[in-house]
């Protein structure tokens, strides 16, 4: 059977001191035992494979709860829109997109990414007039950075049949001309809506894309992923499955799926699905949205979905983004805790942006998870100091609050829409600073242990491995993470510099420096 001994590693972890250091023994895929330091693992032992880690820092790999792997994939296909791309006007934007254009065939699509209307000059959404300026002969749809608004020339309009006569999809948006009517390209959570109509990339570009995707999480020393997307159905589980039995995909793989994908997985046999591949299937994805003014779905229409998931022993994942749709969200699950009590529901709220002390003692008492995403402080602090209030301000992304009320708390990254990397997080969970070094809120820094272990033990409870992975104990899964430095002997500002020197996946070193 495979072995591995990663001998003299820092395990800060281990401790409450940091600075201890030992021996990790590894056989099949499973931790055996850690050694303190002094102890000669080596000594009477035969491994397959010896690492040095010459006191190099070892944690238990990074567990991302909530993001988007199909969506990486296209993102690694198409034109960088966003602002770290040099993208600051509209010129700008149309100067990326036409240079794509050259390069694409008229028949083909122009897809972009990123865009930010708050570090654009003119400080507006593009619209289909700007797109078609930059390419009139190709159909072209950009991506707002957060995925939750895209935008179509006239030509892609024309293609998905979006016209003056068009009506909005359940929870979708289309903004319109005035005072003719006409869509103006800019279209608000209609990216399912957009799935079903826009053709995907051709299989080898989409394989090109999962193949470096799954590069930067292995460098990034993510071991365990959860995608997020609430347009996942069989079709989605079937293809990420597909490229995690492949080894497109090495880091491990659990799905959402939407509304549409739930009833249909309701008459299949989630069991037997998942026995024929490595890639579970867990949770329903519900948007909680306020785009068009009230909440879709309506309370009542959310108390249904989150009961009929609940009594089926579906988790529940509720993207719940103002206090307003924490609370909403917190009534359904209410309700349906109340028909139907379960410990270990496994209910979770997505990003919980803003939530006073109130609804942060609710949710403990539901025992509800909160997945957040402490990177978006970083890049996007700047914008939520220039465009939010005090009182908004008081209850943003409120790691520390949330913590203290008995809030079980997993952090993520929502990649592509932030920084990827867990450690980036982990700086921004202790700093609260923003990219220009602003500190946005100081009363909800966390400890760095705290901040680690959401990336660590709470991801794992987070996607339903707690039993198996998240912390360096004999009998867990040997997902390691080796870095170049101990998080606990750098200036919390240097937290995300850190680089890994190896991603360690079942004992089987996947990635190395």
């Amino acid at each position: 059977m495979r072995s591995l001994l990663l001998k003299n590693a820092g395990l800060p972890t281990m401790d409450p001191l940091p600075g201890r250091s030992g021996s990790i023994v590894v056989v099949g895929d499973t931790i055996k035992e850690i050694m303190p330091a002094g102890r000669d693992a080596g000594a009477g032992h035969s491994y397959s494979q010896v690492i040095d880690c010459r006191g190099r820092a070892v944690l238990p790999g990074f567990i991302d709860a909530h993001l988007h792997l199909t969506a990486m994939a296209h993102y690694h296909g198409g034109v960088d829109l966003s602002p770290g791309a040099g993208v600051l006007s509209l010129g700008d934007l149309q100067r990326r997109i036409r240079e794509q254009a050259r390069e694409t065939p008229d028949d083909a699509w122009v897809r972009g990414h990123g865009y930010n209307e708050f570090y654009l000059a003119e400080m507006r959404h593009p619209t289909r007039r700007d797109l078609d300026a930059a390419a009139p002969r190709h159909s072209v749809k950009i991506t707002h950075r957060s995925g939750h608004a895209h935008v179509l020339n006239s030509r892609a309009l024309e293609l998905v049949g979006i016209s003056l006569h068009s009506e909005e999809p359940p929870g979708g948006l289309i903004d319109r001309e005035l005072p003719s009517g006409e869509p103006s390209g800019l279209l608000f959570e209609m990216g399912p809506t957009l799935a079903r109509l826009i053709p995907e990339p051709e299989e080898q570009a989409l394989l090109q894309g999962v193949e470096k995707a799954n590069q930067q999480l292995l460098s990034l020393g993510i071991t365990s992923l959860q995608d997020a997307t609430a347009g996942n159905g069989l079709e989605q589980w079937r293809a990420m499955a597909r490229w995690r039995d492949q080894g497109n995909v090495r880091s491990r793989v659990s799905v959402m799926v939407g509304w549409e994908g739930f009833q249909t997985l309701k008459r299949e046999s989630r069991d037997a699905l998942e026995k024929s591949g490595r890639t579970q299937i867990r949770g329903l994805k519900i948007i909680l949205d306020q785009s068009r003014g009230g909440f879709f779905p309506d309370q009542g229409e959310l108390d249904a979905m989150v009961l009929e998931a609940h009594r089926a022993g579906w988790p529940a994942a509720i993207h719940a983004i103002e206090a307003e749709a924490v609370a909403s969200a917190c009534d359904s699950l209410e309700k349906a805790l109340a028909e139907f009590p379960r410990p270990g529901h496994g209910h979770r709220i997505e990003h919980c942006s803003q939530c006073p002390p109130a609804l942060a003692r609710r949710l403990a008492g539901l025992g509800v998870m909160v997945v957040t995403q402490p990177a978006f402080l970083w890049a996007h602090g700047e914008r939520y100091l220039e465009t939010l209030g005090r009182e908004d301000q008081q209850w943003l992304y409120p790691l520390r609050t949330l913590l203290e009320s008995g809030v079980s708390v997993a952090g993520s990254s929502d990649a592509p829409l932030a920084p990827l990397a867990p450690l980036a997080g982990v700086q921004a969970a202790v700093t609260r600073l923003e990219r220009n070094g602003r500190i946005v809120n100081s009363r909800e820094k966390i400890g760095l242990r705290q901040a680690l272990n959401l990336y660590a033990r709470a991801g794992a409870l987070a996607i339903g491995e707690g039993a198996r992975l998240g912390s360096l104990t004999p009998g867990m899964l040997a997902d390691l993470v080796v870095l170049d430095q101990d998080p606990f002997a750098v200036p919390a500002e240097a937290i995300q510099d850190i680089k890994v020197e190896a991603t360690i996946i079942g004992g089987e070193v996947v990635w190395q420096a």
